[in-house]
């Protein structure tokens, strides 16, 4: 199956997809098309957790697929492809030998290249999607803005990451930004972007399963929802100190803690209804 075949197919699909950055790591797009669909309608680009599972994700989208006739699509870096942390939630962004790979060729570029070739076979009409990423996909989707910008994202949300890239160049990377050959520009580019943090005011525990526990994570809160806090705060501070709009935003939501179903469902209210839906407790915490 190809991404042109979305035109004629409703409802699920796997869709192999080869980064021509990164062609040893090819990957699946898990896609979901509502009946009705036309190229003409929203595109929500959804980046899945630690379990590698863009199927559960992409799953998680199709009520709000439904009624707003939204074209999902989640890529799944699958472990095989991505084993470790640095090539998925870092972006892929050192050689083995810890030198810094071409720009272009980082994982976070990726999400763009889907974008463009959706484009380019007709799939999708607008110029701009939608990007959400929960846990894992939340740290992917916020450094993916700090390092590449959101050119092709009309908006993006970074939802309960377990710990963020602080907006300063005087921590190296993955803490800050720094040593990535990004400077002030990018920081501007960052601020004026409307990025938007979201966090389950639930996800708050110190001891949480997979919550990343090194020094440098620790120093930023005891748990999801303070770290969040911490780099709204930080964001803030520094567009502040270089005189740099600031167009963040911070939604906690309540009454939900480590859920990528609910708080799918929370980006979706947001993003298409203006609101956050009427939230209850989660049964399970989905990563």
């Amino acid at each position: 199956m190809s991404l042109k075949s979305l035109l004629a197919d409703y409802g699920r699909n796997a869709i192999p997809f080869v980064d021509p950055l990164n062609p040893e790591r090819p990957l699946t797009l898990n896609t979901y098309r509502p009946v009705g669909h036309t190229p003409d309608c929203a595109v929500v680009i959804v980046q899945h957790g630690m379990n590698r599972n863009g199927d559960d994700y992409r799953d998680f989208w199709i009520p709000a697929a439904d009624r707003h006739g939204l074209l999902i699509v989640a890529p799944t870096f699958a472990r095989a492809e991505y084993p470790e942390t640095e090539d998925y939630n870092n972006g892929l962004v050192f050689d083995a030998d810890g030198s810094v790979r071409p720009h272009d060729a980082w994982v976070f570029a990726i999400p763009g290249r889907v974008v463009a070739a959706l484009q380019q076979v007709s799939v999708m009409k607008q110029p701009k999607a939608r990007i959400y990423g929960h846990s894992a996909g939340g740290q992917f989707v916020h450094r993916m803005i700090s390092t590449h910008g959101g050119a092709l994202f009309k908006a993006a949300i970074a939802a309960n990451a377990g710990w963020y890239s602080l907006p300063t160049l005087e921590k190296a990377f993955p803490e800050g930004l720094g040593g990535l050959g990004l400077g002030v520009d990018e920081l501007r580019r960052l601020f004026a972007y409307p990025l938007h943090i979201l966090a389950g005011i639930d996800d708050c525990n110190a001891n949480a399963d997979n919550l990343p526990s090194q020094p440098e994570a620790q120093a930023q809160g005891p748990g999801r929802l303070h770290r969040a806090r911490n780099y709204f705060a930080r964001g803030r501070e520094t567009a502040e100190k270089y005189g740099l709009p600031f167009n963040w935003r911070l939604t906690e939501v309540p009454g939900i803690a480590h859920d990528g179903c609910a708080m799918s469902a929370a980006a979706a209210g947001l993003w298409f209804e203006g609101q956050l839906p009427e939230m209850t407790a989660p049964a399970a915490v989905n990563f």
